[in-house]
């Protein structure tokens, strides 16, 4: 594939989130329906990257409806409390990293309740060996491109074993049909984000409990746009990070995520802060979240973002798609 096929392909891998998740629901309901489940006390979720960057932001997005504390992991071990009485959730898109597959083996060992979601590979062999729920989902495309498919599995699992409420599916099903909406608004927003920041380095802001969304954008412009870039959240920067706007930074630009729902005192923080980055910055945008639930809002972000870091892709004139430098990574480890 050449770099104008590899657009091309991105550009259609992008425009077909909001139908990814209409299909997503229709996937995990059928799964879901023949879990066996006991009770659990906590939860533990193990992924990294596409795979990975999921369980963060579902997670911070029922921080406080699910019944149990969640723990997100990324990387080969798993924590001390453990054990029968944990919900182990394996996601990993391929079913080969290596990572999500060494933790999974210490929590088999631990004897926790294991769900698995992927599209093949050995955590499916694993799943259908041991018995375990799993949540296939359709393979064939970069991981970063499935989040759409294998994100919102795990709310269809956290419902299984009682730990939230049913009604994000219709608030899933809202988020995709206000993608296609607004899907006109997005595309200019994308590109007219990306006009203002380009040839500066990113630094994306959220509030914490959209911090994952963020980490999202920094991700897809890392793996598109193949530029570094990072993310903080708010209050926590006003602890450090804003200490470092002490200067002028013409080669840096800000992306604050904005929601109807910060708290008070965080959205004065947000004013604040970029007041005071204002000073050493021109390049300052805000990327204010759509929709009437957190789940839309969250979503709404996500599909910009992925739009602003496709648009910031095509601009660099390069590929979207290839990850040479990881793929020699993985076989530089392989040789042991």
């Amino acid at each position: 594939m050449n770099k104008e096929q590899a657009i091309e392909e991105m550009g259609r891998l992008i425009k077909a989130f909001p139908q990814n998740m209409r299909d997503a629901v229709k996937i995990g309901q059928k799964a879901a329906a023949g879990f066996r489940t006991a009770p659990v006390s906590n939860v533990l979720i193990s992924g990294l990257g596409g795979s990975g960057i999921g369980g963060r932001i579902i997670s911070q997005l029922v921080y406080d409806s699910c019944k149990v504390p969640i723990r997100v992991i990324s990387d080969y071990s798993i924590p001390a409390f453990v054990g029968p009485d944990t919900l182990f959730i394996a996601s990993s898109y391929s079913g080969n990293t290596e990572e999500t597959l060494s933790t999974l083996k210490e929590a088999m060992a631990r004897e926790a309740q294991i769900s698995c979601i992927t599209s093949g590979g050995e955590l499916k062999a694993i799943a259908e060996l041991k018995g375990y729920n799993m949540i296939e989902i359709p393979g064939g495309q970069p991981p970063r491109t499935s989040f759409g498919y294998n994100a919102m599995q795990l709310l269809f699992i956290l419902e299984a074993y009682g730990l939230i409420e049913g009604g994000f599916v219709r608030e899933l099903n809202a988020a995709a049909d206000l993608l296609d909406e607004e899907a006109g608004m997005i595309h200019s927003q994308a590109a007219a984000i990306m006009a203002k920041i380009k040839g500066t380095t990113p630094v994306i802001y959220a509030d914490t409990w959209f911090e994952g969304v963020a980490m999202r954008l920094r991700q897809q412009i890392n793996e598109n746009a193949k530029m570094l870039c990072w993310h903080h959240a708010f209050p926590e920067m006003n602890h450090n990070e804003l200490v470092g706007w002490a200067e002028e930074h013409k080669d840096l630009s800000v992306i604050l995520m904005r929601t109807s729902e910060e708290h008070p005192s965080t959205a004065k923080r947000m004013e604040l802060s970029k007041e005071i980055m204002g000073r050493y910055t021109d390049k300052i945008v805000e990327l204010q979240a759509l929709g009437e639930s957190r789940i839309e809002r969250a979503y709404y972000l996500i599909h910009l973002g992925d739009w602003l870091s496709f648009y910031m892709a095509v601009d660099r004139d390069v590929d979207p798609i290839e990850i040479e430098v990881i793929d020699y990574f993985k076989a530089e480890l392989a040789k042991g």
